[in-house]
């Protein structure tokens, strides 16, 4: 898989060094729960969404910023579980859009999901002093291609609707190293990811909403001042020096979430590894041999396990910093 992250030039290490997971079992169970809540929600979209976007605001209360960050850090990968175009795979994309949104009210910002299908961004954010529209992205880690139009940044662009801003948020091991970044820049289109979105959460909760708010702002306005190139290096080391400068109170939020990175793509490719191969069992239990290979050929689970253990960390958040 072609993938990029922003950690890549990272000074501060930790490699070598034995740290105690942050991702806890508690997230991962967190994370096993969603994944069947939302199997057992979908039925009716509309009706889905309401009370799914209910039951993820409860959870959030109760256990505040803690159950968001967990959320935030192994969101951004559709379950290999979830068949292509179901109703659990558009479900999926309403919650990581109410991730969005309750994100942007732990920052002290208003914030809805749209309900308006088509030709519109999913999420809209008013801070004290700008606005913006918003987009939440998700992908299985089987997924071989990604391209320029899975990120929607020319559509978010026309998608403001007057509103100074746009942002898409990504996870941050599946970006690619090029394409997106030209068209970000010139559009004035911020790609961020659910890594640096944690980190926005957490900062907010040490340093308060309006410095939050600032931040983001100087986020924003980082990207229409950068030289348009394809190239992804130029691009997130004006993100992450626009952060990392803002205030020494993020510094250990980034080594916090570099590790984070790490973990959750192990987290994501357990759970879609054991998946397939209880797929893979279940298929190989079958009588004739020949249908049994060309199941296997079918659900292309070998080319899929293939794809998934080639993830890596791409570290977006070492650039420039």
């Amino acid at each position: 898989m072609t993938a990029f992250s922003p950690f890549t030039l990272l000074n501060v290490k930790i490699q070598g060094i034995k740290m105690a997971n942050i991702i806890t079992k508690y997230a991962i169970d967190r994370r096993e729960y969603w994944v069947e809540e939302i199997r057992k929600l979908s039925g009716n979209f509309v009706d889905d969404s309401a009370r799914l976007e209910n039951e993820l605001k409860s959870e959030i209360q109760k256990d505040n910023i803690t159950a968001l960050v967990d959320h935030l850090r192994l969101c951004g990968d559709i379950p290999e579980s979830y068949s292509h175009d179901s109703s659990e795979e558009k479900l999926y994309s309403k919650y990581t859009d109410s991730l969005l949104c309750e994100s942007y009210k732990a920052m002290g910002m208003k914030s809805i999901v749209l309900t308006e299908r088509g030709d519109a961004a999913d999420v809209e954010a008013f801070a004290e002093n700008y606005s913006f529209v918003a987009d939440a992205k998700a992908f299985r880690l089987s997924r071989t291609a990604k391209n320029q139009k899975d990120f929607k940044v020319q559509a978010m662009d026309g998608w403001k609707r007057g509103k100074p801003f746009a942002m898409v948020v990504c996870p941050i091991y599946q970006l690619p190293s090029s394409q997106i970044y030209e068209q970000a820049s010139t559009r004035n289109v911020c790609i961020f990811t659910y890594s640096h979105l944690s980190m926005l959460v957490m900062f907010a909760q040490e340093e308060g909403n309006q410095k939050t708010e600032e931040l983001l702002e100087a986020v924003f306005k980082a990207i229409p001042a950068l030289n348009p190139s394809k190239d992804a290096s130029p691009y997130w080391t004006a993100i992450n020096k626009t952060m990392l400068g803002f205030s020494k109170k993020i510094d250990d939020l980034w080594k916090k979430e570099k590790q984070v990175a790490v973990e959750s793509i192990a987290v994501a490719k357990n759970e879609a590894l054991t998946f397939l191969a209880k797929e893979r069992e279940k298929i190989m239990r079958m009588s004739h041999e020949e249908a049994l290979l060309e199941l296997v050929r079918v659900h292309k689970i070998e080319s899929r396990i293939k794809t998934i253990k080639s993830v890596t960390n791409n570290d977006i958040l070492a650039i420039g910093a």
